[in-house]
């Protein structure tokens, strides 16, 4: 009889089932305070002095010397132009890469060739390379080009990445069906043309992904432009950022937040634009019909 009861309940719509609780709700509120916490203490640091800060306890509140901190870390090390040379090195990055690594990974998934695994071993291993065992030939080279100090000896050796590869060839094998790829050139299409119509729109919730990802990678590389780039020239703002604050003894770690600060903006910016798209594009990619 509880059998029969429990058949003819009724079941309660789709949606309900997968609806948050309260409890769901307390977590992911914590979760986006603590993840928020360490950009609103940036912010906070940036708006008092340098004695302020390194002063015990820690301001919980913001200052009066924000604007006055924002303007001084300005015209210090020439913020703009860091910011304008960040923005091209790191577009030119995102965009290369994403094009490289789909077409490398269209390769790796869906063309048959020989060696194929044994070069997709090869591409994978490199990742276990430590970049600094490559610094020192990779100097000599952008100083026999007379490369030092100028944007493209941070842009050439960055234009691929052996994960972007590896990334959209996973992506590829289980988004792109084989069997679309023969139907294209049933149909007469030629490599390239079944790159842009076929390739491009079904890798491009990947496509959006890896850019984001290597666009804020390289925004936020420090290590090998603070060696190919110096702040008198024409610094990133990660370089820059290594000259703020600087005086007679000691340094002004308000104004070094307050660079922090400023080279943060943009990447929100960015997310507040396209993370809406990003997420839509994962979601879209997900869904199989």
């Amino acid at each position: 009889m509880s059998r029969l009861h429990a058949r003819l309940r009724p079941r309660p719509p789709a949606g309900d089932q997968h609806r948050a609780g309260p409890l769901t709700y307390v977590l992911l509120g914590l979760a986006a305070l603590i993840s928020l916490f360490p950009l609103y203490w940036n912010l906070v640091a940036a708006s008092h002095s340098g004695e302020r800060v390194v002063s015990p306890p820690a301001p919980l509140l913001p200052g009066p010397r924000l604007f006055d901190n924002l303007a001084f870390a300005w015209n210090q090390v020439d913020m703009g132009e860091a910011l304008v040379n960040t923005t091209v090195v790191a577009g030119l990055v995102a965009l290369s890469t994403v094009l490289f690594s789909t077409l490398a990974g269209f390769a790796f998934a869906k063309l048959p060739f020989k060696g194929r695994g044994a070069m997709l071993t090869l591409v994978v291993a490199t990742m276990t390379i430590p970049p600094q065992l490559s610094v020192i030939p990779l100097y000599r080279i952008i100083t026999d080009l007379g490369w030092v100090d100028q944007l493209q000896s941070v842009v050439l050796p960055s234009l691929v990445a052996a994960f972007g590869v590896f990334f959209m060839r996973q992506y590829v094998i289980e988004a792109l069906p084989v069997e679309l790829v023969e139907a294209a050139r049933v149909d007469g299409a030629h490599s390239l043309r079944i790159i842009w119509h076929v390739v491009f729109p079904v890798a491009r919730p990947a496509m959006a992904v890896l850019g984001m990802l290597v666009f804020v990678q390289a925004w936020n590389d420090f290590f090998w432009p603070f060696i190919a780039l110096t702040p008198d020239g024409s610094p990133t703002l990660q370089v820059a950022l290594a000259g703020l604050g600087a005086g007679n003894h000691t340094v002004d770690q308000s104004i070094v937040l307050t660079g922090a600060l400023i080279s943060t903006l943009p990447l929100l910016l960015v997310f507040a634009v396209l993370g809406k798209h990003i997420v839509g594009g994962i979601t879209t990619g997900a869904v199989k019909s």
